[in-house]
């Protein structure tokens, strides 16, 4: 089962929904005659697991309560007691958040069974489908589960019984997500959140001698104890520790002739490939692999004579990959769940170009790799992306404690932004196929753009994608293949916790897809625009990545775009105009201006250090991405302005470090993560950090007229 935070999507919840029937509907002297609970995993009522007991009370059913749900003396006597039957329902219920319908009288019978039973109470993490259903619809004529279920179109069934109640309450609570995703409440701590607000209902509660059947996410504790992890394995690339090149050996060859060629470089493994002219381009899916274990175990088998057989008769195929530039818990969890020792190390395009094996990442502990990172790639629908995306904001917290800057979490959380568009992907085209579409009509790649190609995405982020693909024009048998794809596309990562694109920036619009030939088409227009509006959304495609399918055709395109820009000062200027003026939030005297308390980083300086680095990379033909190597590269061209520059990359990193840290805390008390950060949070070093980035924010509109425009 998942771990539960805050900032858990309520898609993602393990949740149980439990209900009781009773003796009287006063909770001082009411006793349990039943009680069922019913689990949700990832979006899913499990149908299978069910609990259900009837309970022996400790006094006389009334006949009106027995009119309600028709259990009278008979029923229960040989039943056994609540003592007896809580350990059984505390193992059932676990750390899982319970769902309950006008759920403070449960708890409160709870309770007080529990005190009459000489057992410690614990209140478990709750949430109440009455005050989820006034939060989505305040207008509602009534919020029982029967009103609830008519406005909901489900079906109520086995009413006053604790299980039909318990199976309603959980139909109930699946068909409110949507409603409630809609109205921008996607955590747990964000429905803890909206439900505390509701005032009046739980001073009724109150009133009535119930429990709140929800605490509000700043009540709640222990989240913020995170024990250590290894850093090393968030701030170091694939690429840092892969041995390169790689050493292949023809699928023709003995095993004796591999044995040799082991020995002879020390190493432990080979890539094996079928024969064919020196130079030939290695892909994964051609490739095979013979390592160490493998030729002793032919040899215990088969005696000397496995010596002389083919490489091909022992060979392991295909070759399992991770990406040069992952970061190394990558590969730490792709070894751990596929049970290997070796992986092979692969670039943008796709061809081989290193070994990792896992000797070279022996100190690294995966314990922390996996929970963040593997558990994308084998996500199969879109509640169990969400539940693997819900453990970004935690790991990101973990890495913060420890020291580790805005700018590397940022670059872990794109890595995994991009997994996530990668895996969103493979889930939409399987529902293509399984609609009776069938598959990609043609070779494609999906990229993402802006702050996730950047590898500089923090928890504030939205749907920013693009798809490329062989050939097909607007309006083609392709073309609308990919715009069905693109809109699957974009509801599975909405599901999952990354909102629609409010620029539009996804595949499912036609301005953001297309083949090569019409990409091409597109830059020349960009690179012929007059001004600045006539380019509104375009810079973030100069950030682009490609994370799913072929990567060639991103790579191919890019550069194109990069190579048509080149020397077109008038273009990068007018892309240097799209961020606009970033806002002026420091006084004369110093001081800083918020507005309710906070400033907006990205208004105030994130955004306009991005735009210009990427429109001085455009200037100057700088392929790299991230900002601050941007600029460091355009120093080192001796483009002009080294302080100024200098100063901007500085202050970039500043302004991430405390955006990120404050987007944390915020997902944590169920508010939705911003660039906005509460200043009189922050400590006084944390302000001066932030006094003195501001002040080289100042220099924007000079340093780019005189870097992108003048010269």
């Amino acid at each position: 089962m998942n771990t539960i935070s805050s900032a858990t999507p309520l898609i993602a919840l393990d949740a149980v929904v439990l209900d009781t029937e009773t003796t009287s509907l006063d909770p001082r002297d009411a006793w349990i005659v039943e009680i069922a609970a019913v689990r949700i995993f990832n979006g899913r009522l499990q149908d299978a697991t069910v609990f259900r007991r009837l309970v022996r009370p400790g006094d006389a059913i009334p006949s009106q309560s027995t009119l309600i749900h028709g259990i009278d003396e008979a029923a229960i006597a040989d039943a056994p007691t609540f003592a007896e039957i809580w350990p059984e329902l505390d193992a059932f219920v676990g750390d899982a958040v319970v769902i309950g319908h006008i759920f403070g009288f449960d708890l409160a019978v709870l309770k007080r069974e529990c005190e009459r039973a000489g057992i410690a109470w614990k209140r478990p993490r709750t949430l109440d489908t009455r005050l989820l259903a006034e939060v989505v619809e305040p207008n509602l004529a009534g919020f029982s589960l029967d009103n609830l279920g008519h406005w909901l179109g489900i079906d109520i069934n086995d009413r006053h019984t604790a299980r039909g109640d318990a199976m309603a309450c959980a139909h109930v609570f699946l068909a409110l997500l949507p409603h409630l995703r809609d109205g921008g409440i996607r955590t747990l701590a964000e429905a803890e959140r909206a439900c505390s607000a509701l005032t009046r209902v739980l001073e009724e509660h109150h009133r009535a001698g119930w429990i709140e059947p929800v605490e509000s996410p700043s009540g709640l504790e222990g989240e913020r104890t995170l024990r250590r992890v290894d850093t090393y394995a968030y701030r170091h690339r694939i690429g840092d520790i892969m041995r390169a090149p790689p050493e292949f050996i023809d699928s023709d060859k003995s095993m004796r002739a591999a044995l040799a060629h082991m020995m002879k470089e020390r190493i432990s493994s080979l890539y094996v490939r079928n024969p064919a002219p020196t130079g030939r381009v290695a892909r994964a899916a051609d490739t095979g692999i013979i390592t160490e274990r493998d030729l002793l175990r032919a040899l215990s088998e088969h005696g000397a004579a496995a010596l002389d057989a083919p490489v091909s008769r022992f060979m392991k195929g295909p070759l399992a990959t991770v990406p040069a530039d992952a970061f190394v818990y990558r590969a730490i969890g792709r070894m751990g769940r596929l049970q290997v020792r070796h992986l092979g190390v692969v670039d943008e395009d796709g061809t081989i170009v290193g070994a990792v094996s896992g000797r070279d990442i022996l100190r690294l502990r995966p314990d922390e790799a996996i929970a963040l990172g593997d558990e994308i790639d084998q996500a199969h629908d879109a509640p169990a992306l969400a539940a693997a995306w819900a453990k970004s904001p935690q790991a990101a917290a973990a890495l913060l404690v420890e020291g580790l800057s805005g700018r590397d979490i940022a670059a872990v959380i794109s890595r995994e932004l991009g997994a996530l568009n990668r895996q969103a992907a493979v889930i939409a085209e399987a529902r293509m196929v399984a609609a009776g579409h069938g598959g990609a009509p043609c070779p494609f790649a999906l990229a993402v753009l802006g702050a996730a190609g950047r590898g500089e995405s923090t928890l504030a982020i939205e749907q920013s994608n693009a798809l490329v693909f062989a050939a097909g024009d607007a309006g083609s048998p392709e073309d609308r293949w990919f715009e069905l794809f693109g809109f699957h596309l974009a509801a599975i990562l909405d599901e999952a916790g990354i909102p629609m694109s409010r620029m539009g920036v996804m595949v499912k619009n036609p301005q953001w897809r297309g083949s090569l030939a019409t990409w091409r088409a597109r830059i020349q227009r960009w690179i012929g625009a007059v001004n600045a509006s006539d380019l509104r959304a375009v810079d973030v495609f100069f950030d682009l990545r490609g994370v799913h399918g072929d990567g060639s055709l991103t790579n191919t395109i890019r550069t194109e775009a990069f190579d048509a820009a080149r020397g077109r000062i008038a273009f990068a200027g007018l892309l240097a105009e799209t961020a606009g003026a970033s806002e002026d939030v420091l006084a004369p005297t110093g001081a800083i201006r918020t507005d309710q308390g906070r400033v907006d980083l990205h208004k105030a300086g994130i955004g306009g250090i991005v735009t210009l680095a990427r429109a001085l990379a455009i200037r100057h033909h700088v392929l790299d991405r991230l900002t601050a190597v941007r600029l460091a590269a355009v120093k080192a061209a001796e483009a002009g302005g080294d302080d100024d520059l200098d100063a901007l990359a500085e202050a970039h990193g500043v302004l991430i470090d405390l955006a990120l840290a404050q987007q944390v805390d915020d997902l944590m008390q169920g508010l939705p993560p911003t660039n906005a950060v509460l200043v009189r949070h922050l400590n006084k070093r944390e302000r001066e950090r932030m006094r003195a980035a501001l002040q080289a924010v100042a220099s924007l509109e000079a340093v780019t007229h005189e870097l992108v425009v003048e010269r």
